[in-house]
């Protein structure tokens, strides 16, 4: 894809997905990005050369979700997060709201950008998900599952609209220095529910030894953007050291369970 024409970004305000939209116009696209609140996009217009307007746009209301009708990219980067609980005790509306964001908003912005590149000849379609669906992580079931839901809608997704020029892309962060990572660093919920403490426990101090793999915002939206550009390039690109190397392994296994039963060892408590 040549660098020109109009791209939009949700969820803008911050981290990655304001990042991606200063990337694209350093690239050359004219960037809409979209977020609740206008006036968390302050300096944004500046940070992307001139070339980066803010809008209102909140997944969740559909009256919001107005797109440009010479749309080339979309960037579905809005996403929630929550206290990260065991399935037991994840209050139920606690799954409705991170579907509601992650999947069902996702949908309605996708749902409009569709024939708006189909009548233009083509487009990408970016979706970020998150390298955490390929490993089985404890207390992380419900926001895995939303990213893992828009993995496999990507997947039909591109089934449906190659036809018409259009290419859907995954990008399947691992850890990126954002607002969201800083917000999480801290134990899993689950450390306060006394059956699944250790594991909790164990969880924390495991995290301390990925801190040197952080990536920052702007070098991953710099990988983003290559992959958003690279023709022939496959469904699902990491944007980081961690996430590259996730995906790279997963495709050499053999198997789900080849890949997935080491990282079932490494988490388990022994009685």
């Amino acid at each position: 894809m040549e660098a020109k024409g109009t791209a939009l970004v949700t969820g803008a305000s911050r981290g990655i997905g304001r990042a991606t939209a200063i990337a694209l116009a350093e690239r050359g696209f004219d960037v809409v990005a979209t977020m609740r609140d206008p006036a968390a996009g302050e300096g944004l217009s500046e940070e992307g050369g001139g070339r980066v307007r803010v809008q209102r746009l909140d997944v969740n209301d559909p009256a919001s979700i107005v797109l440009p009708v010479d749309l080339r990219v979309l960037v579905n980067n809005a996403g929630v997060e929550d206290d990260n609980l065991p399935l037991e005790t994840m209050p139920s509306e606690i799954w409705r709201k991170l579907f509601e964001t992650n999947v069902f908003g996702l949908v309605e912005v996708t749902k409009n950008a569709v024939p708006l590149m189909r009548a233009r000849g083509g487009g990408v379609i970016c979706n970020v998900t998150s390298s955490s669906i390929l490993a089985p992580v404890p207390f992380l079931g419900a926001y895995r599952a939303s990213k893992a839901a828009v993995g496999a809608i990507g997947e039909s997704l591109q089934a449906e609209v190659a036809q018409f020029g259009i290419r859907v892309v995954e990008i399947m962060p691992g850890p990126i220095e954002t607002d969201m990572l800083a917000a999480s660093d801290r134990p899993a919920g689950a450390i306060a529910d006394e059956p699944y403490r250790a594991l909790a426990e164990m969880m924390w101090a495991s995290r301390q030894n990925i801190r040197d793999a952080y990536t920052p915002a702007p070098e991953a939206a710099r990988r983003i953007v290559d992959a958003i550009l690279d023709d022939d390039g496959p469904l699902r690109y990491g944007c980081d050291d961690m996430s590259e190397g996730m995906l790279e392994g997963w495709r050499m296994v053999a198997s789900d369970d080849a890949w997935l039963r080491p990282m079932f060892d490494a988490f388990s408590i022994s009685s």
